[in-house]
């Protein structure tokens, strides 16, 4: 008999980052909820089909969710560019616009680039997890993400040469 580890030990951690990186990518709320509740209950049915050398639980999480949201916008593609506009009342007003102001320039990047930010940020995979479940070197990934954020800096840097809002620039940084 092959003992094999259960790759859904720590729920809570699993959960957390799977919830995260699904909030990068379609945004907060009710939607975000469901397709991670999907990806749970696609992982709990399919268990047994985790293979511990092909990498860790995370990343066959992530994998699971980036097919749940993908099932989700070809039945519902206008959720792909609602950027939510809800203000958190106990935010202060500077990080609140900074706060929007990244989700929407976010959005506004290439498929590439949002996949990349949010599985850096909102999954919290490191750039060796990233390339495991992207096919890509961990050096392909850092130089991609590099350039990822560069262009995201760039098109923060012009919303604040526009005068959307001040001190937008910051939020680039809280990037790295």
């Amino acid at each position: 008999m092959i003992f094999r580890r259960d790759p859904l030990a720590n729920p809570q951690a699993l959960i957390r980052r799977v919830g995260s990186y699904v909030a990068y990518r379609i945004g907060e709320g009710a939607d975000a909820e469901d397709v991670t509740s999907e990806v749970f209950e696609r992982a709990l049915r399919y268990r047994d089909s985790y293979d511990p050398s092909r990498g860790e639980p995370v990343a066959w999480l992530i994998g699971i969710a980036r097919h749940s949201i993908d099932d989700m916008l070809r039945t519902r593609p206008a959720v792909t560019s609602d950027v939510p506009e809800v203000v958190d009342p106990t935010d202060l007003e500077e990080q609140a616009i900074r706060r929007l102001s990244l989700a929407r320039e976010v959005a506004r990047l290439d498929v590439s680039d949002r996949e990349l930010i949010a599985l850096r940020f909102g999954a919290d995979l490191t750039a060796r997890q990233i390339g495991e479940l992207l096919g890509m070197t961990k050096n392909a990934v850092d130089v991609a993400l590099h350039r990822a954020l560069a262009r995201l800096r760039a098109r923060l840097g012009e919303q604040a040469k526009r005068g959307s809002a001040e001190s937008i620039s910051t939020v680039g940084d809280e990037l790295s």
